[in-house]
């Protein structure tokens, strides 16, 4: 007599569902590493811009010009001499500075992709031109300085920029009443960190009036270009050929024009927006900085700040769909669980297994692709590859290429809902809710008859 081995019990649906829910919670965690990995590759293509940008000059900041005139103050000390306090006094340089009463500047701004290997970065180059017009304050006395203590052949005219290693081609030219100043590298203001140049010049005109400089300059740069105004009137126009200008900072331009074939933009900022007086009386050591300014990710309440961004950024793309791979996950399990529930047909734990690692898979693709073609043509051909690798390897498990053409027609339909998400991110919240309320409607519409804990007692 032969021993028959007694069948293994069938899970009710109940454990089925566990099961499968089960198995889609370690599925996180390769999806987890596919998040790691955009990240690291995040990191690695900033490294790589920085790299190409290097040497072309960093984002810069321009600020200035102002007028630096050195004079005599008296200062006193007390002192302690033989038990007795004694007050001597003494001559220092201190400084007045002088911003100038109307500021106008126009840049032009040329913007270059530049690649290397798989990586890409926009650097510009800049040219600058503009004039500044310098008075005497008429209530100049308040500030406890007279005309007769300054020393006007010592003045300087002094500009900032924060990377003065982008300045290329010819000499910054400065001309004060037509005549052309001699340049010296630094002593730029606290809003570029110290760096920029100045010329040396005899303000002695200053007395019978106003003075107009006018100055024009060359610069690379790279990301973003911000100016620190300082004038009683900053006016700024920019024009440009780059179609995707990112205006940001404490002051947006007054009027702006933004195309296909690039953009303009006029700013107009008075001191007293910028909360600053014209004339500052100071020591030299206060007009110092301490060391390089480091330009923030953001602008700075006192700037206006002008960002040629990429208008498709990859990996913050590929960083949201990894965020939907549940729903992936979910939504081809249940269709699976409903094969299996309703249809009959089991499907093993390897083989929910299986079909989970192929979606996530699908981001990797995804990522791997959208470095070398772009993102819209990876998203084609990564979720053409996975959808038919899935539904020919569920033609296998659900014995039949009917089902299996189910499961590719819900791929597709999910690749195609993912993709509206990704483009249209100010509704993709409302859409995604919809869209799960929908199918956890069709999920109880189909289970309706389904007994979950395989006890129920049919009526008889």
């Amino acid at each position: 007599m032969e021993d028959t081995v007694p069948a293994r019990p069938e899970r009710t649906p109940g454990a089925k569902f566990v099961w499968a829910a089960l198995i889609g919670l370690i599925l996180a965690i390769p999806l987890f590493s596919v998040y790691l990995l955009v990240y690291d590759r995040q990191s690695q293509s900033q490294v790589a811009r920085a790299s190409i940008a290097q040497g072309w000059g960093g984002p810069q900041t321009i600020a200035g010009p102002f007028l630096v005139i050195p004079f005599l103050d008296q200062a006193t000390e007390t002192v302690v001499e033989g038990g007795r306090q004694v007050t001597r006094s003494h001559d220092v340089w201190r400084e007045l500075a002088l911003s100038p009463d109307v500021a106008e500047l126009e840049t032009k701004l040329s913007p270059e992709r530049r690649k290397r290997s798989i990586y890409e970065a926009v650097v510009y180059e800049a040219a600058v031109k503009g004039q500044a017009r310098f008075a005497l304050p008429a209530d100049l006395a308040r500030y406890g300085v007279t005309v007769d203590r300054l020393a006007f052949d010592r003045a300087e005219l002094r500009f900032g920029l924060s990377d003065a290693r982008g300045l290329f081609g010819a000499p910054p030219q400065v001309r004060l009443g037509g005549t052309s100043l001699t340049l010296q590298p630094g002593k730029g203001p606290a809003e570029t960190g110290g760096s920029g140049f100045y010329a040396p010049l005899d303000a002695s005109a200053l007395k019978g009036g106003a003075i107009v400089a006018d100055f024009a300059y060359a610069m690379r740069g790279n990301d973003s270009l911000t100016l620190a105004p300082q004038a009683g009137d900053t006016r700024w126009r920019v024009i440009s050929p780059w179609p995707h200008p990112s205006f940001q900072g404490g002051f947006l331009p007054a009027s702006r024009q933004v195309g296909d074939k690039g953009f303009s933009a006029t700013y107009r900022v008075g001191n007293l927006a910028l909360g600053q007086s014209l004339v500052d009386v100071r020591d030299p050591a206060q007009a110092t900085p301490s060391g390089p300014r480091i330009q923030g990710p953001e602008a700075g309440e006192h700037e206006a700040r002008i960002t040629l961004i990429q208008p498709v950024d990859l990996y913050s793309q590929v960083n949201r769909a990894v965020k939907y791979g549940f729903l992936f996950i979910g939504f081809t399990f249940l269709a699976f669980l409903m094969f299996d529930v309703i249809g009959g047909v089991a499907v093993a734990g390897v083989e929910y297994l299986l079909v989970g690692v192929g979606l996530v898979l699908f981001f990797v693709l995804l990522l791997a692709f959208a470095e070398v073609i772009g993102f819209t043509a990876a998203y084609l051909l990564a979720s053409a590859a996975i959808i038919g690798q899935i539904a020919a390897y569920s033609a296998a498990v659900l014995k039949s290429w009917r089902r299996a053409v189910w499961i590719g027609g819900l791929l597709v339909a999910l690749y195609a809902v993912l993709y509206i998400l990704l483009s249209l991110e100010a509704y993709s919240l409302l859409i995604g809710s919809v869209l799960l309320f929908v199918a956890l409607g069709a999920v109880m519409y189909l289970t309706r008859r389904v007994d979950w804990t395989g006890k129920r007692i049919s009526a008889t």
